[in-house]
């Protein structure tokens, strides 16, 4: 059974300020995610499963169905605000999305194989994908994931700070943790980041920085359900919770449920965080279809 790639396209892109997911970058109308995807093909994977908001879908199906017909199987399906409450009901003051781990949990129905998960507005490389198919096809399992790793270095945006999970790696390269670390920028030709205080404090370039590209078996669903009954336990009235990818990961490795691999990879990350972001995304696109990486039209 070839593994699936999920990815995550339901966020409000509160900081970007349009539905970004969707934007044209490529020369031929692409946007982020059709360079995901024909990546993943080319690399193995045979099915794609889309988490979007009920409203966008008609968008999404017009965008991708025409292109994609043929090439690999699609689903869509929806992060929905009241999905696994399992009894609870959504507070009034709530309006952004539960997470990035319930929207994972949102694509349970549509994925019984080991799988990928990635964010739909960052660029991963072909390596990335390469590297995640290969994990998934010959070394995953209940108590195995991995996370495809990029150099800090490469992650970093020019028009503003960012904030990254920073890993930490045994001697096998299974995480220990991933510490989020906010307002992460240059400064004086280093990276630094700045802490509540205002004092900076310097990276390493070689970093491995978490950016959401995820290789899970489908056991994974079972503890996210868990999990996600403990966070509305604890924070269902606070507006500004969410159930993240890197906070669940931590409970699987801190309750010994097994390990999460570091993969490292030397292929390109960029992504939009700011809407200054976008010209230099198209840059950067244009500079890999110069050089033949890709084609002037992708499908």
């Amino acid at each position: 059974m070839k593994p699936t790639l999920v990815i995550m396209a339901a966020g409000m892109a509160s900081r970007y300020g349009s539905m970004k997911q969707i934007q044209q970058f490529g020369p031929g109308g692409e946007t982020i995610m059709d360079y995901s995807i024909h990546d993943a093909i080319n690399a193995g994977f045979d099915k794609v499963v889309f988490i979007i908001r009920r409203d966008f879908a008609e968008d999404f199906r017009n965008i991708f169905e025409p292109k994609l017909a043929g090439k690999i199987q699609t689903e869509y399906v929806f992060q929905e605000m009241d999905a696994y409450l399992n009894g609870y009901k959504v507070p009034a003051d709530r309006k952004k999305p539960w997470g990035t781990s319930h929207a994972i949990l949102c694509a349970r129905q549509a994925v019984q194989e080991p799988f990928a998960v990635i964010n739909a507005d960052d660029f991963y490389g072909s390596n990335g994908f390469q590297k995640a198919f290969h994990f998934l096809t010959t070394d995953c399992s209940p108590d195995k994931y991995a996370l495809i790793g990029y150099e800090l270095a490469g992650t970093l945006s020019e028009n503003g700070s960012v904030s990254r999970g920073v890993c930490e790696v045994d001697n096998y390269d299974n995480l220990i943790a991933i510490n989020e670390i906010l307002k992460i920028f240059r400064h004086d030709g280093k990276i630094v980041y700045e802490d509540n205080e205002g004092s900076m404090h310097e990276i390493a370039e070689d970093a491995m920085a978490s950016m959401n590209f995820w290789c899970f078996h489908p056991s994974i669903f079972q503890f996210l359900e868990d999990e996600f009954k403990q966070f509305l336990n604890q924070s269902i009235n606070d507006p500004k919770s969410e159930f993240l990818i890197p906070l669940t990961v931590d409970q699987f490795i801190r309750k010994k449920k097994g390990k999460v691999k570091v993969i490292p990879t030397k292929g390109q990350w960029f992504g939009v965080t700011y809407k200054e972001d976008a010209p230099v995304v198209t840059k950067n696109i244009q500079k890999l279809v110069s050089e033949d990486v890709y084609p002037d039209k992708l499908w």
